[in-house]
């Protein structure tokens, strides 16, 4: 692919007269850390294996040849609460990481427990953030402190099956969510929803024309009980009880991924993961079975964009190469090298300098980050939001509560925790 031919350009451009120097700055200027002594720094990450690889091959050898003296010993875990329990117990005894990249819904909850070192005490902290995206800080800004650097960002698109939707008379997706839904009803098609969280179930609501909060992420009252919200639930709900909504992937072990690629599945959603984990054989085919697409939706932003930080738990030990290893991993080179795996870089020059051809599968999801709403808006309680929405919204899909009962209760206990 275009795409990637270009940023394997890229890598061999840096690397060419580079010898056993480094690829990214002149190692002349790095600091004296430790009175000179190697430090080995432990990094909790976790990447796909296709990024894993890149990082151990390309990352971490690149940033131990300009700092020769901090060694990087990566470990590669479950994006899961096993690994967020861990991460916490470890910040209160020994064996704490002394870097962890993780997901951004989690910053604000670490730093609200105070489990996060402030990285704004950094003397040259003011210059590094001057490389992100305000926005994209937000996650990690807590009490006037900023507790995380952004990684990279990504989004969430509509992921249709080729052959459904000719079936259906389509040669391109709808655009709208409304239509899609009478497509699947019509037709009897299925959609796989990955979950009732937040994040699987709002992008459907959005697009329908619901919304969680007002723009301040202030109340959740008149909005997610709003007349749009309940309109919309009820949609999605009666489209469940007619099993044309398959929650299979929670309830029953399905797999949407196989089923859209296979036939069975009209629609679902997923991140770039969905082609980036693939070998080059099965990427082929992916993309020759489905159409990847921005949500369909006239109803403002729908798709949902997110990414993951860098944070230095409290408990490391060596934060001053840490904040190193940070500052290193959130530059434009190094970002620019992991975007081969699809991920897209949060530090500015990089996004400017990436340049992706409409026939890379991660076009779609570039062209939906310029109408997405955030996954985790600036509320530092935002577990506890997004299990009282998934709480409620489990309820009304099992039917234990009517659409507009449960809503009412759920937008009166977030609005009680914002």
């Amino acid at each position: 692919m275009v795409f990637r031919w270009f940023l394997q350009l890229i890598i061999l451009s840096l690397m060419a007269g580079c010898g056993s120097q480094s690829v990214i700055s002149d190692p002349k200027e790095v600091p004296k850390l430790n009175g000179g002594k190697r430090v080995d720094i432990g990094f909790w990450h976790t990447y796909s294996e296709e990024e894993t690889l890149l990082l151990e091959q390309e990352l971490i050898p690149a940033f131990e040849r300009e700092y020769p003296k901090i060694k990087i010993q990566p470990l590669q875990l479950a994006n899961n609460n096993e690994f967020k329990y861990t991460l916490i117990s470890r910040n209160f005894s020994t064996g704490s990481p002394d870097v962890v990249r993780m997901d951004n819904a989690w910053v604000p909850g670490f730093s609200r427990l105070g489990l996060l070192r402030q990285l704004n005490k950094f003397p040259d902290f003011q210059e590094t953030r001057s490389k992100f995206h305000p926005k994209d800080l937000d996650a990690g800004f807590y009490e006037n402190h900023y507790y995380s650097l952004p990684l990279n960002t990504f989004t969430k698109v509509a992921i249709f099956n080729k052959e459904l939707l000719n079936q259906a008379g389509y040669s391109v997706p709808p655009s709208s969510m409304e239509e899609v839904l009478k497509i699947a009803h019509k037709h009897g098609f299925t959609i796989g929803l990955g979950g009732y969280e937040a994040w699987n179930t709002l992008p459907y609501i959005y697009s329908l024309g619901g919304r969680l909060t007002n723009q301040d992420f202030t109340r959740a009252d008149g909005y997610l009980n709003g007349a749009a919200t309940v309109r919309a639930v009820e949609q999605l709900l009666l489209l469940y009880k007619e099993k044309i909504i398959d929650f299979s992937v929670v309830t029953g072990g399905g797999d949407n991924w196989d089923g859209v690629k296979e036939g069975n599945i009209l629609l679902t959603d997923e991140g770039p993961w969905f082609y980036s984990t693939l070998n080059a054989e099965e990427l082929n085919k992916a993309l020759k079975l489905t159409i990847p697409v921005p949500f369909p939706g006239n109803n403002g932003p729908a798709s949902m964009v997110s990414g993951e930080h860098l944070v230095i738990p409290n408990g490391s030990k060596h934060p001053d190469e840490a904040w190193t290893f940070l500052k290193w991993m959130s530059g434009k080179e190094p970002q620019l090298i992991m975007s081969q795996t699809g991920l897209v870089p949060s530090n500015v020059d990089a996004a400017e300098a990436l340049k992706v051809s409409r026939e890379s599968f991660v076009y779609p999801y570039l062209e939906a980050m310029d109408a997405a709403f955030l996954r985790v808006p600036p509320v530092k309680n935002w577990d506890e939001v997004d299990e009282v929405y998934t709480r409620y919204l489990k309820k009304i899909f099992l039917g234990e509560i009517i659409v507009k009962n449960g809503l009412d209760r759920a937008a009166a206990e977030i609005d009680r925790l914002l």
